[in-house]
């Protein structure tokens, strides 16, 4: 069997890590083309070098003749022009994993070219999802999800009987402040809201977590990816992170998927095209499943929440309203410009002004992301006021 050519967009990220740790465990099943990385040459170098990619690129330009000096010697290619790699190499799979918006024009270029890509980044299918899917569909890309939860949906959902479904189910660890008070959630810092209790992941990430902003990114993307009703995608907090999805059929089924918190896991199912690749990944124990809870989101707690529902009933304009205002009023209280709070406060002035209509193409979502996004920025530097 001939390996299986792929494209690493993030390579030096945690997706990135984990998929690297998937790819070397069975090296003989894939051939690395291109991975990319924003600024960490040092490390996007050395990853290259590990997985014998063809082309490295970095995103900051400035940077580009560090990474040719750090790739001198050997037979990879550096660039920092991603767009130009990608289309200029086909690929059977690419896992997009790119942070946030930045990552919707790659994930478009690897579209055109690739069999299928695995999507571990919410923010483009939030923003653009319909976008996204249709440029799938005129190129004959098969979408897969990345996301443990979207994935463990993914594992479980039965498309040929999609009218039995009634609803599915995400399910939330609760973040780093799932036992905190909202009082206490007021004063909490960076460095708190960082120490997820369960997984390891970028700090963007991890900052959602805490505040369930992911959760509802997540239930946006659920909605895109399977075609699904807002009133069809339920959330529950499961501090355990042993399930990571259900489906519940007509007649009382509920299919579950269930693993140990590591995204190598889910990335291998992917990358093996649903078979079940050995990975090096951590392995649920039967002990662990001893103690399983499951708990309806406190709404008041996790404002956030309640916010995907709203984007949803409102269209696209409120999806890229929300997702562009979180990635600025994230990125706001990880250089401690407003309280941990202050997020959702932010998210939700920004989206209120959103008309409830949609957008018909990508350079009208980039141009309106870019214009939300400075809105959030001129309405946090007045402190919280328009």
């Amino acid at each position: 069997m001939n390996p299986k050519t792929i494209h690493i967009l993030g390579v030096t990220g945690s997706i990135g890590e984990s998929t690297m740790d998937v790819v070397l465990h069975q090296p003989e099943m894939f051939d690395v083309c291109v991975v990319s990385a924003h600024n960490n040459v040092a490390l996007l170098a050395e990853r290259a070098i590990s997985l014998h990619a063809k082309v490295a690129v970095i995103g900051d330009a400035a940077l580009l003749p560090s990474l040719q000096k750090l790739l001198s010697g050997t037979p990879i290619e550096a660039s920092s022009d991603l767009i130009g790699a990608i289309k200029a190499h086909r690929a059977d799979m690419t896992m997009s994993a790119i942070t946030g918006m930045a990552g919707l024009e790659p994930l478009l270029a690897a579209i055109e070219v690739s069999a299928s890509v695995a999507i571990a980044n919410k923010e483009p299918l939030v923003a653009a999802g319909a976008q996204v899917l249709q440029a799938a569909q005129d190129s004959g890309c098969q979408i897969l999800p990345v996301d443990s939860e979207h994935n463990a949906i993914y594992q479980v959902f039965d498309g040929a009987q999609k009218q039995a479904i009634e609803h599915i189910v995400l399910t939330a660890s609760g973040g780093a402040f799932r036992d905190w008070t909202i009082d206490q959630m007021a004063t909490a810092k960076k460095e708190q809201a960082l120490k997820h209790p369960n997984w390891s992941m970028g700090q963007k990430i991890t900052i959602d977590s805490a505040s369930m902003m992911n959760k509802a990114l997540e239930i946006i993307e659920a909605a895109v990816l399977f075609g699904l009703r807002a009133d069809q995608i339920q959330v529950h907090i499961h501090p355990q992170s042993i399930v990571h999805g259900m489906v519940a059929y007509q007649d009382g089924s509920v299919l579950c998927q269930m693993g140990a918190s590591d995204m190598r896991t889910p990335i291998a199912n992917i990358l093996a095209g649903g078979a079940r690749l050995k990975t090096p990944g951590e392995k649920l124990s039967l002990e662990a499943m001893s103690h399983m809870n499951f708990t309806p989101v406190d709404y008041q707690k996790y404002p956030a929440v309640q916010l995907a529902y709203d984007a949803l009933a409102m269209g696209q304009y409120a999806q890229v309203a929300l997702n562009a205002a979180n990635e600025v009023a994230v990125q706001a209280f990880l250089e401690d410009e407003i309280g941990f709070l202050d997020i959702v406060k932010v998210n939700q002035a920004v989206m209120a002004k959103a008309p409830p209509s949609h957008l018909s193409n990508v350079s009208e979502i980039i141009a309106y992301d870019k214009a939300r996004r400075a809105e959030a920025k001129a309405y946090i530097d007045k402190d919280l006021a328009w």
